[in-house]
């Protein structure tokens, strides 16, 4: 518990916050990356920021424990309801997907519980969402201000993914006797919600993953890849990527020469980067399927599954996971490591970096592409 809730917070913040208990002084470098982290322009007002960003932590967590307790003090008892509640709220806002009933059900023992399930979409939601974003949020709904390009991109895009989502596997599995062919009109929404919000990185699961159809797997796939938004609990290539290649593509079919979206355009740099982010993501999702394979007898698609839901760290599974040989098992560890870290991110560290004399320019040449 103590580990979801620190990394959901980044290693920078909780580093700042315990220097900030400590009372040392916080240098200039680690300013830099605290703003780097947090995805800020300037250093200005960065440890005020840091405290916002723990305090909305702990009051969605908060939150969500007074719900969940709702369901569990009265099952459970006074000490141990309070417990599983709290538990589960930090999974939840952490996008970790932890929990504690055991026998590889997740929530499935209860998929139409709204209180259970609403309240714990609802904090993984807002996890996914990054903390600048519900920053924004807040603002905007005390103040009126403006949304930022990111603001607007990341919302955008999430609202996008989840009504496309649910909409798709509600039309898939509607009739699926093993997953939701069973269950009322109004829990089949909100199983088909909650399987489309789950994909982008939290992990829990109210239907049996492995009794989803291919073309399910399929979207989840998808969701799995792209993931939650950036400064936020959740992995995967980030929404801000994929918009900024979306309407990359989109502004090349048009004949534009730059991408633009909201009057406003994006640096070359960032295009770069987010192609880069995603062919580094395909790469190692590439790699480990390839491990599997050679190690696995298991189905090609629940090994490719299993290495996206790996890479993304959301934590679903068709099944094989409790099966998989040492060397799968590692080779999957190695993916959650930099898929929480940003494959592109890891090898710019590891690379040996030589100094640049940015007044040269080469000659510039065309390439036949495509």
């Amino acid at each position: 518990m103590v580990l979801i809730f620190s990394g959901s917070l980044g290693f920078m913040t909780m580093t700042t916050l315990i220097f900030i208990f400590l009372g040392r002084r916080i240098s200039l470098r680690e300013r830099i990356l605290v703003k780097e982290a947090l995805n800020q322009e300037s250093m200005a007002g960065i440890i005020p920021l840091v405290k916002a960003v723990v305090r909305m932590a702990l009051f969605f967590i908060l939150i969500g424990t007074a719900l969940l307790g709702i369901r569990f003090i009265p099952e459970y008892g006074p000490s141990k309801g309070v417990f599983i509640s709290f538990f589960h709220a930090i999974s939840a806002f952490g996008n970790a997907g932890f929990d504690l009933f055991g026998n590889y059900d997740s929530l499935t023992r209860f998929p139409a519980d709204y209180l259970v399930n609403g309240t714990i979409v609802t904090l993984f939601i807002f996890g996914g969402l990054g903390f600048t974003v519900i920053l924004e949020l807040g603002r905007f709904i005390r103040h009126r201000t403006r949304f930022s390009l990111h603001g607007k991109l990341a919302l955008i895009i999430t609202f996008v993914l989840l009504v496309s989502g649910t909409i798709i596997i509600l039309l898939l599995e509607h009739n699926n006797p093993e997953t939701m062919g069973r269950l009322p009109g109004g829990a089949k929404l909100f199983t088909a919600f909650f399987t489309s919000a789950t994909a982008r990185t939290a992990g829990f699961s109210v239907l049996d993953t492995g009794a989803l159809c291919y073309s399910s797997l399929l979207i989840l796939m998808g969701l799995m890849f792209i993931g939650a938004s950036p400064t936020s609990t959740g992995g995967g290539v980030k929404t801000t990527t994929f918009g900024v290649v979306t309407f990359t593509l989109i502004s090349m079919i048009r004949g534009r020469h730059e991408p633009v979206i909201f009057q406003r355009r994006f640096p070359t740099y960032h295009i770069m980067k987010a192609i880069s982010i995603i062919s580094a993501s395909m790469a190692l999702v590439f790699i480990t399927t390839f491990v599997l394979t050679l190690f696995e007898g298991q189905n090609f698609s629940d090994m490719f599954f299993e290495a996206i839901s790996a890479f993304g760290t959301v934590g679903l599974s068709t099944g094989i996971t409790p099966g998989l040989s040492t060397p799968s098992k590692i080779a999957l560890i190695i993916t959650m490591f930099c898929g929480r870290i940003g494959p592109v991110t890891l090898l710019v560290a590891l690379a040996q970096k030589k100094p640049r004399d940015a007044a040269i320019q080469y000659p510039e040449e065309n390439l036949m592409i495509g």
